[in-house]
């Protein structure tokens, strides 16, 4: 197994760059995180766009506030916004793909038109209109992206039930007397497992994206709360007189979705 673990990744480059890339971007927000000094909402009127130092190794923003720590909590809420975004999209995903694909019949024909009707609009759209509904705020942001997250993992699931429900070792389990649960979800649904993950990485790059669009835009995590969409947000307005700011915080998101995307790319040609 090991070996062609291995093997794979030397046949595989972009899981191999994939993987280095995301991993550094995660610890390096994991140790910030942990290990600054800083308080990520203290300011410090002194410290106001504070060049690169050995006390403040990126400098500062507009408030004095350290860059990295910043950068650090941003990119902690970010990749946790994503996370339950993925989580709450696989999760139901599963069910409505699942019995679906495997039972077909009206239910597959009403649950597969209404995600139609879903995935004919743009996610972060959809996601806009919950927010405007219901709210901002970042769990708010998690379960509307998490809902429009949905349809398109459920879309994914329900093709490999179908593909696998008539295959032999599933006529055999009902043949045994399985249950449908335990054959949907025992027999069936771990040999789907490298299709969903690699799927379920490109969903969390997307929900990168997303999260950081919709606080881009002001209506994602709100003030005194960080995230990476927010502060490059923030850092419009300086765009000539301090450009570090926005390039390095453009920089940041640019590399987690470079990562993950080529992971994902990578994944996905493994599956």
């Amino acid at each position: 197994m090991m070996k062609k673990f291995l093997f794979s990744f030397k046949k595989n480059p972009e899981l191999y760059i994939g993987l280095i890339i995301s991993a550094f971007m995660v610890l390096l927000i994991v140790l910030g995180v942990m290990f600054s000094p800083y308080d990520p909402d203290a300011m410090d009127a002194s410290a106001k766009f504070a060049d690169p130092s050995i006390n403040h190794i990126m400098g500062c923003d507009n408030f004095g506030r350290d860059l990295f720590t910043r950068l650090s909590t941003g990119g902690a809420t970010t990749l946790l916004v994503a996370f339950f975004t993925v989580l709450i999209g696989v999760t139901f995903g599963i069910i409505v793909g699942a019995l679906t694909g495997y039972y077909g019949g009206a239910v597959d024909e009403i649950m597969m038109r209404f995600n139609d009707a879903v995935l004919a609009f743009p996610s972060i759209l959809l996601a806009l209109v919950f927010i405007s509904v219901f709210g901002s705020g970042t769990w708010k942001v998690i379960v509307s992206l998490g809902i429009v997250f949905v349809p398109s993992f459920a879309r994914i699931v329900r093709g490999e039930f179908k593909r696998c429900k008539n295959l032999d070792y599933v006529r055999s389990a009902r043949l045994m007397g399985a249950s449908d649960i335990r054959i949907m979800f025992v027999h069936i649904l771990p040999n789907t497992i490298p299709v969903l993950l690699s799927s379920t990485v490109i969903g969390f790059n997307n929900a990168v994206l997303a999260e950081a669009s919709m606080s881009f835009l002001g209506i994602g995590v709100q003030p005194p709360q960080s995230s990476l969409g927010r502060m490059l947000s923030d850092a419009q307005a300086f765009l000539f007189s301090e450009p570090s700011y926005a390039v390095i915080t453009g920089v940041t998101i640019a590399l987690i979705v470079l990562g993950f995307s080529l992971l994902g790319d990578g994944l996905k040609k493994n599956a």
